[in-house]
This record gives C-alpha cells, sequence and structure tokens, in this order.
C-alpha cells in the first residue's frame, strides 16, 4: 500500500478549475482497483491519496495521468505502508 500526499504549488483558484477532471481521474483509478481512499488535506494545502497498487513503478505512472500532474499544480509525495494491524473490518489494508 502507498500514501501518496499532494501539495499544492499555486493558488487554490488555480487548483480549482482542475477539480473536475481531478474527480473523473480519481473516479477512473477507483474503477480500475487502484485507489483505496482519498480526501482532501485541512487545512487545504493538498490531498492523500491510499493506493494498493503493488510496484511503486506502476503507481508513478498512474499519477502521472493525474490532471493536477500534468498541469504542474501539484507535487506528490510517495510513502510505502505495509500495514501489520488493522481495525476489525479494515482486513482489506493487509493484502
Amino acid at each position: 500500500m502507498f500514501i501518496v500526499s499532494l501539495t499544492y504549488k499555486c493558488d487554490i483558484k488555480e487548483v480549482e478549475k482542475y477539480l473536475d477532471d481531478h474527480v473523473s481521474y480519481l473516479k477512473q483509478e477507483y474503477s480500475n482497483g487502484n485507489f483505496i481512499a482519498s480526501g482532501r488535506k485541512n487545512p487545504r494545502t493538498g490531498g492523500v491519496i491510499l493506493s494498493c497498487v503493488k510496484d511503486r513503478d506502476e503507481l508513478e505512472v498512474i499519477l502521472k495521468r493525474d490532471p493536477f500532474n500534468r498541469a504542474g499544480i501539484a507535487e506528490y509525495d510517495i510513502t510505502e505502508f505495509i500495514p501489520s494491524m488493522v481495525a476489525e473490518g479494515f482486513e482489506i489494508l493487509q493484502k
């Protein structure tokens, strides 16, 4: 599993120009089985994506398709995370 932390590199008004396309991209990656959670940071300086992709190189290819990435308005910090313990109902995170 990977935790992807996005940090905006521009004003939020510029980000909002790409938000609908970004949401469509996220929905597609959920449909593809690549993402399991996503959302905004608070304060709104970026976002977080949890990815169940097994290979970092594959994830980097997927993230290059993000409209935020293509427009150069966000930086991506990728952390591999291997859950060793989860709460009941979250066992899928250990796969």
